[in-house]
């Protein structure tokens, strides 16, 4: 049993691994109780309000200011719980910059833990990005010794909350690799069934859940040294040990969103199956970048997901929230209790759910002046370490017009990894020499995040920064055998970012798919065309696929090398899940992309700028197709598209013309 003492409040933490003391009996029937869950997720080591690739301030995210937004919300609830639903430590180059050049000694805690134990944190969970950096540098930072070969049984520094992980244990000793449940003895203000105020006691359980794919998605990093547990098996197993602890309610920390489909143990976003499970009392979820409850945009994937309520924030019954990303919003669920039958309960009919945004009617929430202090010398040392110097460009990367066919910012990240391919196969590999090497990559930023959420690297001096830019995560060089048909599988699943246009309707048709992630756009490159005729339904867009000009057989082999996360089965592409692996290097993508432009020297728009090896399969159109990107590019765009209006949101619209 441990005690801390944080914002006034005392909380007896006790878990699975320590004595429970039985405390306070609950309160008499009819007593209320109104309690807010204040939640963070996928932070992404956004600490502060800025954008280290494009080295300058970005308002619209950052914890500091999330941090604001927790304040505001503990002022106007007496009672109140702050959580963290993971993927925490990796996402800026700072993380980078922590975890891959200055490590942190054993005694020193990273910086974003430095920055939420600011606040102050009740607990949290481990995302699956937790697990990118590999098993030693997690085990270190969150002060949590794994017992697990080749890594160190020292307990360093980590945050002063504790981590709750429920579907995660050590391959070897089936231990859990976290304390799989916590129970918080809370103090709440109350009222008696008479309306006098009182204080009473709260057991409140928590559970923790990150996405099960991350065998494949990590693989190299846990293969043999790690299990997991299905969500819903995880909790079916330690749900009857919270309750005989003694708690109340039971509060899932779920690093995964919302899917109705039927389920499976390795299913990815599992809340909806979860909230099926009897003795979930809310779900605080994470993982999709998204907003839930999010009653404002008609357009939101949860607006008729069924037994959803968008509106209220509700999962089969069970209070939800989704705070978004990068620390740009907050969840909170505002969860009224009630004591019926001699036990707290939920009270649905007053609870309910909902996001806040950084942003007001005049601007962004100021920060809160105590964390960048935290955090200025790990600040200060990542904006030198992104500045280095590492070649030049004659022309501009971007993703602003990738949806049209511009792959500036691709082919360069395309040609390095391609490259490094053939030099791995000649050097240790050689049984493969004679097999064609392609290469794939995807646009990581390209307005899925609004406005600002798009790679741009002018000409000029390049640096760390820049091929950080275009290669976002610590992702290492993976390659895989296949054949021509799973080339052509692979372009279909693609091609899953546009939606089906329907080319008779006169009236304005978006071209792009929201609910498709940017990552999952694959475009492959090597000396390979193709067309995407977006009139066609997804599986059946892509045609003239060919290499070297020569239409491709489908049984002709190729070598596709791409990254860890593709190759062990992210983002479901078809004949991609781990088995067919050439290679898994051990060097990430951006650093071989790093060494190739210092190769180069010159970036030069001739070799690197000019080759479009994609295109829409020319089709007249009743109406206009149209997309959105970042406003004040016009200079760059693309010859395919023309200008319709600016949308007044940092945006504009373009119709991309199909015959071109």
């Amino acid at each position: 049993m441990k005690t801390f003492t944080a914002l006034g409040l005392t909380l007896v933490l006790t878990g699975c691994f320590g004595t429970l003391d039985p405390g306070p009996r609950a309160p008499r029937e009819g007593t209320r109780a109104e309690l807010a869950l204040i939640e963070t997720t996928d932070l992404h080591a956004n600490v502060l309000s800025y954008d280290y690739f494009k080295l300058g301030e970005d308002p619209g995210l950052g914890f500091e200011r999330a941090a604001t937004l927790i304040r505001q919300a503990r002022k106007e609830f007496a009672n109140s719980l702050t959580f963290d639903s993971g993927d925490t430590i990796q996402g800026t180059a700072l993380a980078d910059y922590q975890a891959l050049v200055a490590h942190p000694s054993c005694t020193q805690e990273l910086a974003v833990y430095k920055a939420m134990d600011a606040i102050g944190y009740d607990a949290g969970t481990i995302g699956n990005h937790e697990f990118n950096y590999g098993l030693p540098f997690l085990a270190q930072v969150t002060g949590t010794p794994f017992e697990i070969d080749g890594i160190s049984t020292e307990r360093c520094k980590g945050p002063n909350f504790p981590l709750v992980l429920s579907n995660v244990f050590n391959a070897k000793t089936g231990k859990p690799l976290y304390a799989p449940w916590r129970v918080l003895t809370r103090t709440l203000h109350v009222r008696a069934a008479d309306g006098s105020a009182r204080e009473a006691t709260l057991r409140i359980g928590l559970l923790g859940f990150t996405p099960p794919m991350i065998m494949q998605w990590d693989k190299r990093n846990l293969d043999g040294k790690i299990s997991v547990l299905g969500v819903v098996e995880a909790a079916q197993k330690y749900l009857p040990e919270l309750k005989k602890a003694g708690a109340d309610i039971v509060i899932a920390l779920v690093h995964g969103g919302i899917n109705a489909a039927p389920y499976s143990p390795e299913m990815e976003n599992a809340a909806w199956h979860l909230a099926g499970v009897p003795g979930i009392d809310a779900m605080l979820l994470g993982h999709s970048h998204d907003i839930f409850p999010n009653p404002h945009d008609a357009k939101s994937r949860y607006a008729h997901v069924p037994d959803v309520d968008n509106e209220r924030g509700f999962v089969r019954g069970v209070p939800a929230v989704m705070g978004n990303y990068y620390g740009k919003n907050i969840g909170l669920i505002d969860l009224a209790l009630v004591v019926q039958d001699g036990h707290w309960q939920v009270d649905r009919a007053r609870t309910s759910a909902q996001v806040r945004s950084l942003k007001t009617d005049s601007g962004y929430v100021d920060p809160d002046r105590e964390i960048a202090p935290l955090v200025a010398t790990e600040h200060a040392s990542t904006i030198a370490y992104v500045k280095t110097p590492i070649g030049r460009s004659d022309f501009p990367m971007s993703t602003y017009f990738v949806a049209a066919g511009d792959t500036s910012a691709l082919t360069i990240v395309n040609a390095a990894q391609r490259d490094y391919a053939r030099n791995y196969i000649k050097a240790n590999l050689p049984q493969y020499t004679d097999i064609p090497v392609l290469s794939a990559a995807s646009p990581f930023k390209a307005g899925f995040g609004g406005a600002h959420d798009y790679t741009d690297v002018p000409p000029g001096a390049l640096a760390i920064n820049n091929a950080a830019d275009l290669y976002l995560y610590p992702n290492t060089v993976t390659a895989v055998r296949t054949d021509g048909a799973g080339v052509k599988a692979w372009l279909e699943r693609s091609a899953g970012w546009f939606n089906q246009i329907n080319p008779k309707n006169p009236e304005p048709q978006d071209l792009i798919n929201r609910k498709f992630p940017t990552y999952n756009f694959d475009v492959i490159q090597g000396e390979l065309t193709y067309t995407i005729d977006v009139t066609r339904p997804a599986g059946a867009r892509i045609g003239d696929l060919r290499y070297q000009n020569k239409p491709i057989d489908a049984q002709q082999p190729f070598i596709v090398v791409t990254n860890n996360y593709r190759a062990n089965g992210g983002g479901g592409f078809p004949g991609l899940d781990g088995k067919n692996i050439v290679f898994s290097a051990p060097d990430t993508n951006r650093d071989v992309l790093i060494a190739y432009v210092k190769s180069q020297g010159e970036i030069a728009r001739e070799k690197f700028g000019s080759n479009r090896n994609w295109r829409f399969a020319k089709t007249q159109t009743a109406g206009p197709v149209v997309f959105t990107t970042a406003a004040g590019q016009d200079a760059s765009a693309s010859s395919n598209v023309t200008r319709v209006r600016d949308t007044g949101d940092g945006t504009v619209v373009y119709a991309v013309d199909l015959t071109r």
